[in-house]
């Protein structure tokens, strides 16, 4: 197991710790939920360059890094959807997503192909990332304020989850892209897996 395939199982081990603090109705355990969301997400940054750089570029780590990264925005979703901060519409439709293209990849691993990322996969994981974060943030500065004994956010939470959401659309609508990118280009794999 080397350095970047540790980082991958790092990811996926903070996956459900993240869930847990940003679930808790405390405001230290909401910063902690922040700091171990971006932690998971440099390790995403960090072990492909590492990968790259140091050429231990591997089939786990190809089927891996892409799980460990959808595991880590689906459990952020899911306890930004218990907690109301985004719509189940706009929400059900990346995770099914997620789902449908790794069971692709799995399936594909099982014949012996690997489906590597491509590059609108990529774009579309940074994409939810960034929108997971700036959720992140609003949500501890909103409790933070509240903790201080200030009645209203400087921005009303009405509005922010119109914002949440409408980021979120736009995220969801380059998922979608990219899930039929995938579909397109493993055309053939598809088929074959069908037979």
């Amino acid at each position: 197991m080397n350095l970047p395939n540790k980082l991958t199982v790092t990811r996926i081990i903070l996956s459900p710790i993240f869930m847990v603090a940003f679930l808790v109705d405390n405001l230290y355990s909401r910063y902690f939920a922040l700091f171990i969301f971006v932690v998971a997400a440099l390790t995403d940054l960090y072990d492909g360059h590492l990968a790259r750089k140091t050429g231990v570029i591997t089939s786990f780590g190809k089927f891996m890094d892409p799980l460990a990264d959808k595991l880590l925005i689906s459990t952020a979703l899911v306890a930004f959807l218990a907690l109301g901060y985004v719509k189940s519409w706009i929400v059900l439709p990346i995770i099914v997503r997620e789902i449908f293209i790794t069971g692709l990849r799995a399936m594909a691993a099982y014949r012996g192909v690997v489906i590597p990322s491509s590059i609108l996969a990529k774009w579309k994981t940074a994409t939810q990332m960034v929108v997971v974060v700036i959720i992140l943030v609003f949500s501890n500065l909103e409790m933070t304020w509240s903790t201080l004994g200030e009645h209203h956010s400087p921005v009303p939470s009405e509005v922010a989850i119109i914002i949440f959401n409408g980021l979120l659309l736009a995220s969801m609508v380059l998922t979608l892209v990219s899930g039929i990118d995938y579909i397109v280009k493993n055309a053939s794999l598809i088929k074959g897996m069908m037979k």
